[in-house]
Formats: C-alpha cells, sequence, structure tokens
C-alpha cells in the first residue's frame, strides 16, 4: 500500500504569539508538527503495519521544516519529501494544494492523509483541495479508519454525532482528535530517521512557475484578540438576575 502524509509544521500551541509588523513573529519561536497532522502520521504508520508498503510524509516549506520531517520518520514514516517554497510570497492554500498536486500527479497513492486543520491558519482547505485536484474522494474530520482490500470504512464526527462513510481508494482523508493516540519517537527511531532518505525539490523540478502558484487571497490584518474584561455578579433573585443580564447584553455586550 502507498501511504502519503500532507504535513505542516506550525507554532508550538504553549507558544505565546506577538505581531510586528502586521505579522506573526517568528523571533524565537519553538515549532512542532502541527498537532492534527500527527493523528495523519500515526494512521499511515498504523496502516503500514496492517498492510504493509510505504509511509511517505510530504510538506511544503524551507529547509527549517527538516526537524519536523525527522521526527515524523523517528515515529515510524519510510521517507519524506520536502518541496521549498520560499520563492512564493505570501502563498495561501491555494498555492499549498497546487504545488501538491503536482507532485502527485505521477504518484499511485493508495491513501492520502492530512491533519483536519493546521492551528495557525485553521483553514481546513488544502486536503479538500488536493483531493479535488486530483480527482479522488476525500472524506474529512475522521475519528476511525478501517481499510479491507480497496475499501475503506470511516467514521467522521460531525457536530458531535458520528457519520458512518463507505469510500473506495484511492482516498484523503483529514484527521481529527481522537482518530488514535501518536506515538512518541523512540531513540532506535530517531537514530534511524538520521539515515531514512528525505528528498528535496525545487518547484522547478515539478515544472511550476511562480505565477502558477500565485496566492489567490490576502491577509488584511492580523491582530491579537482583546484582552478579557473584568465578569460581573449579579445579585437579587432569579428573576432579577433574569433580567439584569437581558438588560446587559443588550446595551453593554450588545449581542441581541
Amino acid at each position: 500500500m502507498n501511504i502519503y502524509v500532507i504535513m505542516k509544521s506550525t507554532f508550538d500551541t504553549e507558544e505565546k504569539i506577538s505581531i510586528k509588523n502586521g505579522k506573526v513573529s517568528e523571533d524565537g519561536a519553538e515549532f512542532i508538527i502541527n498537532p492534527y497532522d500527527e493523528y495523519a502520521v500515526e494512521e499511515a504508520i498504523k496502516l503500514r503495519e496492517e498492510h504493509d508498503g510505504e509511509v511517505t510524509v510530504v510538506t511544503v516549506g524551507n529547509d527549517e521544516i527538516e526537524k519536523q520531517l525527522r521526527t515524523a520518520l523517528a515515529m515510524g514514516a519510510d521517507k519524506a519529501v520536502l518541496i521549498n517554497d520560499e520563492d512564493i510570497e505570501d502563498g495561501d492554500p491555494f498555492s499549498t494544494a497546487t504545488i501538491l498536486a503536482t507532485f502527485f500527479k505521477d504518484k499511485d497513492a493508495d491513501i492520502i492523509l492530512a491533519g483536519n486543520v493546521t492551528v495557525d491558519g485553521s483553514s481546513g482547505q488544502v486536503g479538500p483541495r488536493l483531493a479535488e485536484e486530483l480527482g479522488i474522494t476525500v472524506v474529512t474530520t475522521i475519528t476511525k479508519l478501517t481499510v479491507e482490500g480497496d475499501k475503506a470504512m470511516i467514521e467522521r464526527d460531525v457536530e458531535g454525532d458520528i457519520e458512518i462513510v463507505e469510500a473506495q481508494l484511492p482516498l484523503l482523508v483529514t484527521c481529527q482528535q481522537g482518530l488514535n493516540e501518536p506515538r512518541y519517537p523512540s531513540l532506535p527511531g530517531i537514530m534511524k530517521a538520521k539515515k531514512k532518505p528525505l528528498e528535496r525539490l525545487e518547484l522547478d523540478d515539478l515544472d511550476l512557475d511562480e505565477e502558477d502558484v500565485e496566492a489567490k487571497s490576502k491577509t488584511i490584518e492580523i491582530f491579537l484578540p482583546s484582552g478579557k474584561g473584568a465578569g460581573k455578579i449579579l445579585d437579587g433573585d432569579l428573576k432579577q438576575q433574569a433580567q439584569e443580564l437581558i438588560s446587559l447584553l443588550k446595551t453593554e455586550a450588545k449581542v441581541i
């Protein structure tokens, strides 16, 4: 089975984010595998353990992402591919999906796994866009995956309920919390990861020009959320509290 994972590097979720010159500052920031992508890596390894085959992790970014790719290899992935996008200014999900679609056009992928969203952009667009470009089925927010032959039985999260889907391979799925528990890289895994193949590609290697992947969207403004104000304690009996609460929601919060 040919198993691929599309992965992104994001800020550590425990990082304190700061804004500098209208952009998120990366000064001294720690980067990790996007947490939802960890579920995808883990599920890919489990599929290989059950069905044999090979797991390849693919990312679009710069050389600094090698650390996160090596972590995925240490978890148990077999190969990694880094597609350099440094020549693209302010790329967006269209840019990433176009690059990935070009990479995958001559690959015989049985299943592609991705995170449901990224913790930085949270658009959830790259996976579905890629599936559309490749002309394959996509199932999002999955919490259980079983593959038998060329068919997959999938459970997906739908607003707190579960939907069961049967789909034909090839297939792209996006992984949600609850699908599995990602493993920690072991010391032997870390040592093996240093020798596993990591292929580096440029846009030229994919016969792509910068114009081909120019962003279709633009970020107008980035800002931190306003600080929370002090809370209020309402006095009186329940009826008085309810009346005062409605009044405050209308006059101060202005949400009704």
